[in-house]
């Protein structure tokens, strides 16, 4: 097995996410209807890819009938539900997974609604599920990136800054794809790519970033 270098002196922030699909002009119309096209790039790709990709991208909303609403949208459009919206201990949520692979967890801490489903998303985060969450975000920490959260090794977010399109956090594999509703088993590409703002480089987790 080759070994992970440790990364040089850099301030490294996320600047986009390019997710990779296979047919992009499909991919562009079904995330103008879920309604989150302004805060994805899309490429053309054919590498392969099978099982759990290794990372999410959740939307935070206000309240459960906004939660509905996107939901709602995207299954419409043609997602797939992995996990029903339901109330939890957190809030309420659901999962969907779009027509190209990709998986979406849409949620709210809010329990009840103070008024009626907007269109509007509070925060984009992007998790990556990674091996050892410590590991990974001492890594990161490596590259310029200040910790915001962080709960042992169960999870990690990073400070985005109020310019960033997306947020960035680390949460266990086996964990993430448990609270997903899906198999931990993945193998290939991730599909998923990430804007460097200093340089390009891959992490232990094979994520890559490009700038």
């Amino acid at each position: 097995m080759e070994e992970t270098k440790a990364p040089t002196a850099s301030t490294e922030s996320l600047a986009y996410v390019t997710v990779e699909v296979a047919d992009v002009e499909a991919a562009h119309r079904f995330y103008a209807v879920f309604g989150v096209d302004k805060h994805i790039r899309l490429r053309a790709s054919e590498a392969p890819s099978t099982g759990f990709r290794g990372f999410t991208l959740a939307l935070t909303v206000s309240g459960p009938a906004t939660v509905d609403h996107f939901l709602g949208a995207a299954i419409d459009a043609g997602a797939t539900v992995l996990k029903p919206a339901a109330k939890s201990l957190w809030g309420y949520g659901g999962v969907v997974q779009a027509p190209d692979g990709t998986i979406w967890k849409v949620a709210t801490p809010a329990k009840k609604d103070n008024g009626p489903a907007t269109t509007e998303i509070d925060e984009v985060v992007l998790l990556l599920g990674v091996a050892d969450v410590k590991a990974s975000k001492q890594y990161y920490v490596g590259r310029g990136l200040t910790v915001a959260k962080s709960f042992g090794g169960k999870y990690a977010e990073f400070d985005s800054g109020a310019s960033a399109p997306v947020k960035l956090a680390l949460y266990k594999r086996r964990g993430l794809a448990k609270d997903l509703g899906v198999p931990v088993d993945g193998s290939g590409s991730h599909r998923i790519v990430l804007g460097s703002t200093a340089e390009s480089f891959t992490d232990p987790d094979g994520f890559a970033w490009e700038r």
